[in-house]
C-alpha cells in the first residue's frame, strides 16, 4: 500500500502543464495525518473533502474548481491548515450551502487563500478555536440578496476572523456563535457588511465597512465592544451604520460612522442595570446621526462629535428622556460660549424637537423629511412654537471641541467644573 501511494503521488507530481486538471481527493487521501502537502501549480479537480489533520499549501499557484457542482472544498478534522489556494465555481444551492469552503472542526489556520465565483465563501460550522486570515472572498454578482454569506460562522466559539478583504457578498452572518473576534477586515459593496445573532461577548475592532446597505447589524447579543471601527456609505433607505436590537451590556467605543442613513440605531437595554454605552464615536454627514427607538432610557454617550448630520439625534419612544445620560459631547448645533476658556459650554446643549413631532408621530410623514415646505415649518415652530416642543436630550457639559481624550479625562473634567 506504500509503494501504490508514492507512484500515485508522483504520477500527479509530473503531470505536464496544459493537461486537464488533476484529481485533488487521491493527494487528500494517500496523505498521513500531520503530513504537509504542497501542492505543485496548477489547477485540481473539487469537490474535495479533507477528513484528516493535514497542511495544504498551494503557495498561491494552486487553482481547485469545483466545476459547478457542490462545495469546492469541505473540513471535517481538526488542525487542518490551509494556505495559498484559489477555491473557484461551487455550485449554486442557497439550501445546501454551496461555496468556497464549509470547515467542521477546531484549532484550523485558513490563510492567504482566494476563495471567488462562489455562492457562500466561507462556512464554519461547529468550528472553535480557528484562525481566518487574509483571504480574499468573493461571491457572484448579481442582486446581494441572490448571494451567499461570505462568511458564515454557526455555533463556532473562539474564533479569529482577521484582515480579510470582502466584497459583493450578501452578509457575514454570525449566529448562536459567541466569542468571536473581527479584527482588521474589510467589507465593501455587500448588503449586511456584519450580522449577528445570538453573539453575545463578539469583539468587532479595526474593520471598515463601506457601500454595505448596512454595516453591522446586531440581535440579542449582549456584551458587545464595537471599537474603531470606520463605517461609511451605508445609504440604504433603512440602513445605518450600527443597528442594535435587544440587547444590553453594549460598548460602541471610537468608531467613525459617516454618511449613513442612521449612523446608529438602537433600543433600549433589555437589562436595566446595564447600559448601552457610546464613547468617543465621530457620527458625521447622517441622515439621522443616532436613533433611539423603544422605551427611553439606559444609554449613555460621552465624548463623542457630532457634525452636518441632518438630525443629530432622533427619539421616538415614551419615558422619561432624563434617563438618558449625554456627557461631555461636541455638537456641531451648540449655541453657547466658553467664558473662562475650560473648553466646555457655559450652558447645557438641549435638543428639542419642533417639526420633528410630525413624523415621530406620524413615521409615514418621513417621505417629506428635508423638504421646503418642512425646513421651513421647523424655522417657524423655532419662532415662534404654536405647540409644546419636545425636550430629546440634555448635555449639562457640551464640550467646544472634538476630543480623543479618555473617558476618564472627560469625566475628570466635568466633575471638576460641576465642584
Amino acid at each position: 500500500m506504500t509503494i501504490l501511494r508514492l507512484l500515485t503521488l508522483a504520477c500527479l507530481c509530473f503531470a505536464l502543464p496544459g493537461q486537464a486538471a488533476q484529481a485533488l481527493q487521491p493527494w487528500l487521501d494517500t496523505a498521513l495525518p500531520g503530513a504537509v502537502i504542497r501542492l505543485p501549480p496548477g489547477t485540481y479537480q473539487g469537490p474535495a473533502v479533507i477528513s484528516k489533520p493535514i497542511t495544504l499549501d498551494g503557495d498561491c499557484k494552486v487553482i481547485i474548481d469545483a466545476g459547478g457542482r457542490g462545495t469546492v472544498l469541505t473540513v471535517k478534522a481538526d488542525r487542518v491548515t490551509l494556505r495559498g489556494l484559489t477555491l473557484r465555481n461551487s455550485g449554486d444551492s442557497h439550501d445546501k450551502l454551496d461555496g468556497g469552503l464549509m470547515a467542521e472542526g477546531n484549532e484550523l489556520l485558513i490563510e492567504n487563500n482566494v476563495i471567488e465565483d462562489v455562492l457562500f465563501g466561507i462556512s464554519l460550522h461547529k468550528t472553535n478555536d480557528s484562525i481566518v486570515r487574509r483571504n480574499r472572498i468573493r461571491s457572484r454578482s448579481g442582486p446581494s440578496a441572490d448571494r451567499g454569506d461570505g462568511l458564515r460562522l454557526w455555533y463556532s466559539t473562539g474564533n479569529r476572523i482577521e484582515q480579510n478583504d470582502i466584497a459583493q457578498i450578501r452578509d457575514i452572518t454570525v449566529s448562536n456563535a459567541p466569542r468571536n473576534r473581527f479584527v482588521g477586515n474589510t467589507v465593501k459593496n455587500s448588503r449586511r457588511a456584519l450580522n449577528l445573532l445570538f453573539a453575545h461577548r463578539s469583539l468587532i475592532e479595526g474593520n471598515r465597512f463601506e457601500n454595505n446597505s448596512t454595516g453591522i447589524v446586531a440581535l440579542n447579543s449582549d456584551g458587545l465592544i464595537i471599537r474603531r471601527n470606520l463605517i461609511i456609505h451605508a445609504m440604504d433607505p433603512a440602513g445605518a451604520g450600527i443597528a442594535l436590537k435587544e440587547i444590553s451590556a453594549a460598548l460602541i467605543d471610537g468608531n467613525e460612522i459617516v454618511h449613513c442613513a442612521h449612523g446608529i440605531m438602537t433600543d433600549s437595554s433589555t437589562n436595566p442595570i446595564n447600559r448601552m454605552t457610546f464613547v468617543n464615536n465621530l457620527i458625521a454627514h447622517n441622515v439621522t446621526g443616532i436613533y433611539f427607538y423603544g422605551v427611553r432610557g439606559s444609554h449613555i454617550a460621552i465624548g463623542n462629535t457630532f457634525r452636518s448630520n441632518l438630525w443629530p439625534v432622533s427619539i421616538v419612544a415614551d419615558g422619561d428622556p432624563m434617563s438618558d445620560v449625554w456627557w461631555g459631547n461636541s455638537w456641531d448645533g451648540y449655541e453657547g460660549f466658553d467664558r473662562d476658556g475650560d473648553g466646555i459650554g457655559d450652558q447645557p446643549h438641549e435638543l428639542y424637537a419642533y417639526a420633528d413631532r410630525i413624523w415621530m408621530d406620524t413615521p409615514a410623514a418621513k417621505f417629506f423629511r428635508n423638504s421646503p415646505v418642512l425646513e421651513l415649518l421647523d424655522f417657524l415652530e423655532k419662532l415662534a412654537p404654536f405647540s409644546a416642543p419636545s425636550l430629546i436630550l440634555r448635555d449639562p457639559a457640551p464640550r467646544m471641541q472634538p476630543s480623543a481624550q479618555p473617558v476618564a479625562q472627560i469625566l475628570d473634567q466635568v466633575v471638576d467644573r460641576r465642584k
